[in-house]
């Protein structure tokens, strides 16, 4: 995979796509056996993996404790320039060595550990009423619980301000180029707030990436790399759809007006 500034994330594959190799409708996220492509994609991913030297993450695929490493989801996604020329793109869920910016990977759609965001100084501010309710605690002052009830009523309000500036920030497009908010998009689904991550899986980077640069999506797929996480049955290597709790409300508007698959046959 080409080590390439964040900013300049197409890949290329390592021989010359024919534009008849590319399928006639795009994955469906939700059920798909991955495109050749894709597959080639991923393995070209999957190689840089193993070898590249620019990060440090645990996947827990040399360890043998339960307690060491993680596993994280991959995505791959086919796509087309302007000019014809077919590349791919990649993408990590979350976060992945301390960090969600590295080469060769498309940018989060609001980077949540920005050391200059309001994020950082939001929680920065929670700290804070934390430590002057501790302060208060181990002082021995008699009648303290207005002043803590006070500053939890504080720390809860300024955490709800945080959490919809959060959800705020987070913004995803389609092909047409219609936006829409993390909260416009499940307030019709879950009133209260969205899941914790949405907006924060490989699927929606990607296409975000090729919408906000002007490639069309041709194939995506998504594969889990590591050890198999607790509670969740996912292997190494494998290929996985994208889940329905966070990113099928957004996927179905960023997939609008295209045109999928049909859902694989059940055997």
């Amino acid at each position: 995979m080409d080590n390439q500034s964040q900013h300049n994330c197409f890949n290329t594959f390592d021989r010359v796509v024919d534009s008849d190799e590319l399928p006639e409708k795009f994955t469906n996220p939700f059920s798909y056996k991955p495109h050749p492509l894709c597959v080639e994609a991923s393995q070209k991913l999957q190689t840089h993996l193993k070898n590249q030297t620019d990060w440090k993450h645990n996947f827990g695929l040399q360890s043998k404790s339960e307690d060491e490493g993680i596993g994280k989801m991959f995505g791959v996604l086919v796509v087309q320039k302007s000019n014809g020329e077919i590349g791919f793109l990649a993408a990590f869920s979350g976060s992945m060595g301390g960090a969600t910016r590295h080469p060769g990977f498309v940018p989060p759609i609001f980077d949540s550990m920005a050391p200059d965001g309001f994020l950082n100084a939001g929680m920065g501010e929670i700290t804070n009423i934390n430590e002057a309710i501790a302060r208060i605690k181990t002082s021995g002052i008699t009648d303290s619980s207005e002043q803590i009830g006070l500053l939890k009523q504080l720390r809860k309000d300024h955490s709800n301000t945080l959490l919809n500036m959060i959800f705020d920030e987070f913004y995803f497009i389609n092909q047409a180029g219609e936006s829409k908010s993390l909260k416009e998009i499940f307030e019709p689904i879950q009133p209260k707030n969205p899941p914790g991550g949405a907006g924060e899986c490989a699927a929606p980077k990607l296409l975000q990436f090729a919408f906000s640069n002007n490639m069309r999506p041709v194939a995506m797929a998504e594969f889990w790399w590591g050890k198999n996480p607790n509670k969740i049955n996912m292997q190494h290597g494998e290929y996985y759809p994208s889940c329905l709790d966070k990113c099928k409300p957004i996927l179905t508007h960023m997939l609008e007006g295209m045109v999928v698959d049909a859902p694989l046959k059940q055997s």
